[in-house]
């Protein structure tokens, strides 16, 4: 295990640093910000002196050099808009995101884990056929369509639940988290739902494949042949295998649910890293840009390193440490 980790962590760090350059030469093209940050009626010397003050006049391979010097000691780079540094203004905004999602994927199991279930050991009902079409349309709805369609709905002609913000917060651990009240958790469940339809689909298909793959197996048939309970068989003999792929897809899909719920943050007004992301693009705030990819990217390679974790305890035939 420590020799497994070691490697993992070894080639993450390789990860980081080849994204880094990938990251800062990506957000180097996109654009100037100085076309948009310094005023078009400032003068020639006022443009010199705020390009200086914002470290552009440096060539590209100094000014990466000069960010990653600063980011080995934790220093992202300060915003040009607001003045702070980067990386506080990511995680200020970090809470917010990372409910959204973990609140997401709970729905996600919740919805389609008994969903994939019952499809799969009934497959020719006529719920399990109703439960596959709706898993369609989850895939193929827009989510800024839905996001609207449930605002429209159920903020304003039915009044039930609040169309945007976070909503009242509490501070634990220093972070501010909404889904510990009740008016955050009313605002917290719109935008989840609305992020969680797809990763519902996505789960009932993963289920549902599973219990049909496992059912045929010969552990399955020599369970019933023993006599045990239906239910023992489903929960203690299927259920449980069915859940290596599940936990391997969700987990990886909690990365990109992460990195892209930009949509659903932006319908709902939602203050989370994703609004903060779109309105630094709008002004090409380069250090937020940048600080919020790298941030996404070691997002990425912990969950991965979790998942893996996982796979290994719910299937003890894989072990870490081999070849």
């Amino acid at each position: 295990m420590a020799v497994y980790l070691l490697r993992r962590l070894l080639q993450s760090a390789l990860v980081m640093l080849a994204m880094s350059v990938i990251v800062f030469i990506g957000i180097y093209a996109i654009g100037n910000p100085v076309e948009i940050l310094i005023s078009p009626e400032a003068d020639q010397m006022e443009r010199e002196r705020a390009i200086r003050a914002l470290g552009l006049d440096l060539p590209l391979w100094m000014q990466y050099l000069s960010f990653l010097k600063n980011a080995l000691q934790g220093d992202l780079g300060r915003s040009f808009v607001f003045n702070e540094p980067a990386l506080q203004l990511i995680l200020q905004r970090m809470p917010a995101t990372l409910e959204l999602a973990f609140g997401a994927t709970f729905i996600a199991l919740l919805v389609g884990l008994p969903l994939g279930l019952y499809a799969g050991l009934k497959p020719n009902s006529f719920g399990a056929k109703t439960v596959m079409a709706g898993s369609i349309l989850g895939f193929s709805l827009p989510t800024f369509w839905v996001g609207l369609m449930m605002i429209m709905v159920f903020a304003v002609q039915l009044g039930w639940l609040p169309s945007t913000g976070r909503g009242q917060t509490v501070e634990v651990l220093g972070l501010r988290w909404s889904f510990l009240t009740w008016d955050g958790l009313q605002h917290l469940i719109m935008p989840a739902m609305n992020l969680a339809l797809f990763k519902i689909s996505l789960v009932i298909r993963l289920t549902r494949a599973g219990v049909r793959e496992t059912m045929l197996m010969d552990y399955v048939k020599f369970a019933r042949a023993k006599g045990l309970s239906p239910a023992r068989v489903t929960y203690v003999h299927v259920f449980k295998n069915i859940l290596i792929p599940v936990v391997t897809v969700v987990g990886l899909e909690l990365g990109s649910t992460i990195a892209f719920s930009v949509v659903t943050e932006s319908v709902f007004a939602w203050p989370g890293m994703g609004k903060l992301i779109i309105d630094s693009i709008n002004v090409l705030d380069r250090p937020v840009i940048v600080a919020y990819l790298m941030m996404i990217v070691l997002m990425f390679i912990t969950i991965n390193l979790l998942v893996d974790l996982a796979y290994s305890a719910l299937d003890p035939r894989v072990r870490l440490e081999g070849k």
